[in-house]
């Protein structure tokens, strides 16, 4: 058992001191992973790595509901905080434009989400609902990669699946969502 999962046990029983550790311990993995998939970012991005890194812990450990069984759990409420953060800020912007300049979505070279454009976050998500219906745990692997960048080996640990099982449901996955966009997109 993981240091994060004793921690989330603690939490979990109530322990204050628990708390306190879980914060400096889950804020830095998160922070690693969000920095190394912005430093790609062009310059003038107007949301940084820490800002998506702190409204997602925000809006975990603002959630009344906090019952993590485990690391993978976590990451996994983590990923979905922040593919909810990042589906927001697009429609938020789309508003503001009314649509125009969709893009294509290069699923060989996928990146965090933040990279795409607004639209695409939005086709996306779109898609992720209907994966979901159709496959949760594809649904699940295509957030995990997409939307917090974690590689198919960190995916299998926080998912507690083999890593095969991975690529091959994120190969169904990709291929999925490339037939749904590019009925979006029409390319």
């Amino acid at each position: 058992m993981s240091d994060l999962t004793q921690i989330l046990d603690r939490v979990q029983q109530g322990d204050p001191r628990a708390a306190e550790e879980l914060l400096p311990l889950v804020y830095e993995e998160l922070r690693k992973l969000a920095v190394a998939k912005m430093a790609r970012e062009a310059p003038g991005q107007t949301l940084q790595a820490t800002a998506l890194v702190h409204e997602a812990w925000l809006r975990l450990a603002g959630d009344g509901e906090k019952r993590w069984d485990n690391r993978g759990h976590f990451f996994a409420a983590a990923a979905e905080a922040m593919r909810r953060i990042l589906v927001e800020r697009a429609r938020k912007r789309a508003r503001v434009r009314h649509g125009g300049g969709l893009e294509k979505v290069d699923w060989e070279n996928v990146t965090i989400a933040t990279e795409d454009s607004d639209d695409t976050v939005l086709a996306i998500h779109e898609a992720l609902e209907k994966l979901a219906n159709r496959s949760p745990q594809k649904a699940e692997i295509v957030k995990l990669r997409y939307f917090t960048g974690l590689e198919h080996e960190e995916i299998a640990q926080a998912l507690g699946i083999s890593e095969p099982t991975v690529r091959r449901h994120w190969a169904y996955a990709r291929s999925w969502l490339m037939v749904e966009l590019k009925e979006k997109f029409g390319t």
